[in-house]
């Protein structure tokens, strides 16, 4: 291997490591260090010798460790961001998932799904499923805030399965600026979730 390769193959690392273990990255990440063909296959010389984990074509993470069970799977989130960056595009949690986020569902999800503004993509890691599914602007349009993540949940538990629990819930769960942002978020909910907003952003659901 040239000095040019050892550079860029050390660089990319120095990058990696600065970020901590548990970072996932995909190679857009490290144009700026060299070219594409170059940038690829630093990544497969690093994955090749153990200091980072190949996860799936373009789809690199530098793993956490735990002393007994040896490498993590990725949190789903830092999935989704990573291939959210490589393509400039917004990402929502959605079903069961953002209900989880919640603390509404105990059930922890085998397939993660975001809505994206980006290309649909699937990605498989062991026995969880990471969906991207591509969606209209207007799904997209509280993408990031908390708001979003409600609507998601609440759209997913449907309005037959929530109570006075769900909102009470989450009005000990979110702070006082993150009700203000359901308020502010109302005109993108459907009907019925802008008013189980009202009623958790404002007690008794009053004007």
């Amino acid at each position: 291997m040239g000095k040019h390769a050892q550079s860029i193959d050390q660089s990319i690392l120095r990058r990696i490591r600065s970020k901590g273990r548990g970072a996932v990255f995909t190679p857009a990440e490290f144009l700026d260090l060299g070219s594409r063909a170059a940038v690829d296959k630093a990544l497969s010389r690093n994955a090749h010798s153990g200091a980072i984990r190949k996860l799936a074509r373009g789809l690199y993470d530098l793993p956490r460790i735990d002393a007994d069970l040896g490498p993590l799977s990725p949190h789903a989130d830092d999935v989704a961001r990573a291939l959210a960056a490589r393509d400039a595009a917004r990402i929502q949690p959605t079903g069961s998932y953002a209900a989880n986020l919640l603390g509404l569902t105990t059930q922890v999800p085998v397939k993660v799904v975001y809505l994206t503004d980006g290309g649909s993509r699937r990605v498989t890691l062991g026995r969880l499923q990471i969906v991207l599914r591509e969606t209209t602007p207007r799904q997209l349009a509280t993408a990031g805030r908390v708001s979003g993540t409600v609507i998601q949940a609440l759209r997913w538990l449907g309005k037959r399965h929530v109570d006075n629990a769900t909102v009470a819930h989450l009005r000990r769960k979110l702070s006082a600026d993150e009700k203000r942002q359901l308020l502010a978020d109302l005109r993108y909910a459907p009907d019925w979730v802008a008013e189980v907003l009202r009623r958790v952003a404002r007690p008794g659901g009053k004007s």
